[in-house]
């Protein structure tokens, strides 16, 4: 597993892992994410998964993620620390929001064990698809056994 980043300066890495975690999303990401920065796992120049931090409101303290993998181990402590620190150390964050299809049960199993809270909108996603809005506060991260600091 080898980790790497892609915005601004890195737009080519930061479109093809964009465009991997809005294929794998599908309907309602065919427009992309806009300005956006991006993680991935990437193993021998094949994208395992990726993380998407867009819609960043810097006065707010917020940062949505959309995330995508093909594979089940994505989420070490290395990417965990990763994708976290990013939104809370580097960007200052004090809120991570995640939007995710009710049907997405993997994800949603994976952010509750996270301790994100959750609001579930239906009809968010369409007529018959409610999404759940997840959130993790800094305060939450830094409590959480995940977090390499506190294991």
């Amino acid at each position: 597993m080898s980790l790497v980043w892609g915005g601004p300066r890195a737009a080519a890495i930061n479109a093809a892992l964009a465009g991997f975690v809005a294929q794998r999303l599908g309907k309602g990401f065919e427009r992309g994410f806009g300005p956006c920065a991006t993680l991935g796992d990437v193993e021998r120049d094949t994208i395992r998964a990726a993380v998407v931090f867009h819609n960043w409101q810097p006065e707010e303290g917020v940062i949505e993620m959309s995330a995508a993998s093909d594979s089940k181990r994505w989420l070490t402590r290395p990417m965990l620390k990763a994708m976290f620190g990013f939104c809370f150390a580097e960007c200052g964050c004090q809120l991570a929001i995640l939007r995710v299809s009710e049907r997405n049960e993997t994800m949603c199993r994976i952010a509750r064990r996270f301790g994100f809270a959750e609001t579930r909108i239906p009809r968010l996603r369409g007529r018959d698809e409610a999404e759940i809005i997840f959130t993790l506060s800094d305060d939450q991260w830094n409590a959480h056994r995940a977090n390499e600091r506190n294991a």
